[in-house]
């Protein structure tokens, strides 16, 4: 049985009060961190292989079902605001489709062909980069996608919570992050769902800054789509250039980012 699937180790969990079914909850969520940093070289080389293809200009696609493929949909839906990066470098794929974000879609997983079919859509081709994501690690629809992905010469990894899955065996750079069981057995959108956000953070965050989209420590290229990000725009200039908030403003309203403010600066 797949460790996801294991039983929890907690039990009568109707019988606990509230106190403790969190401090439950939170006492086995505390080894999700320990558990993805077992996991670091594999990572490390997912997110080597990902820069590599966004370097020629490729993509990075997601294809997962049920609260995975909602994950990479989110993951990929934050990319353009965080980084300043256009719609479509990033695309997140769920079984069943968009009503799928928001309400299960009946046996969508279980289509081993869909997923190649939906990539296709993109034009998905040799320059992008397909990651599979899945607790169990064999969902249909995300097997069958990264095999014929990779029959295409198209690189492939995996973000899975079980050792030794078909998910994994169907990508190039898998990444296996085995949380174990459950606090309700079975229930992957728990810790599972957790630590594949974890290291959709670290993907992501890793290949843009690599990419060259932070500068130091900040979001340069941010999208300024609210007052909350203008603002964040002009701290960032008041800090790196020691202005006032108003000479901060004025500067990036006119050149449209912290990026280009920055730049336009250091050329007067």
């Amino acid at each position: 049985m797949n460790s996801t699937e294991s039983a929890s180790l907690f039990n009568n969990l109707e019988t606990l009060s509230t106190h403790d079914l969190l401090a439950g909850m939170n006492s086995v969520d505390q080894t999700v961190p320990q558990t993805v940093a077992k996991s670091l070289p594999q990572i490390e080389a997912l997110v080597d292989a990902t820069v590599a293809c966004m370097q020629r200009g490729g993509r990075l696609f997601y294809i997962g079902a049920g609260t995975s493929g909602r994950l990479g949909v989110l993951d990929a839906s934050e990319c353009p605001p965080t980084f300043g990066v256009p719609q479509g470098m990033v695309i997140g794929i769920i079984a069943g489709g968009d009503t799928a974000i928001r309400q299960a879609v009946e046996n969508a997983e279980d289509d081993a062909e869909q997923a190649w079919q939906d990539l296709q859509k993109h034009s998905i081709n040799q320059n992008d980069m397909l990651v599979g994501i899945a607790a169990s690690g064999r969902t249909p629809y995300v097997i069958g996608g990264l095999e014929q992905a990779r029959s295409q010469g198209i690189a492939t990894g995996c973000i899975v919570c079980n050792a030794g899955s078909l998910v994994a065996a169907a990508a190039e750079f898998p990444v296996e992050v085995v949380t174990g069981p459950e606090f309700v057995t079975g229930s992957t959108r728990l810790k599972a769902g957790t630590a594949q956000k974890l290291v959709l953070n670290m993907l992501t965050t890793a290949t843009m800054i690599r990419l060259g989209k932070v500068k130091g420590n900040k979001m340069v290229d941010m999208q300024l789509s609210n007052y909350k990000l203008v603002d964040r725009g002009e701290r960032m200039l008041m800090d790196e250039l020691g202005i006032e908030q108003a000479e901060a403003a004025t500067l990036l309203q006119k050149h449209g980012s912290v990026r280009a403010a920055l730049a336009a600066h250091a050329n007067q």
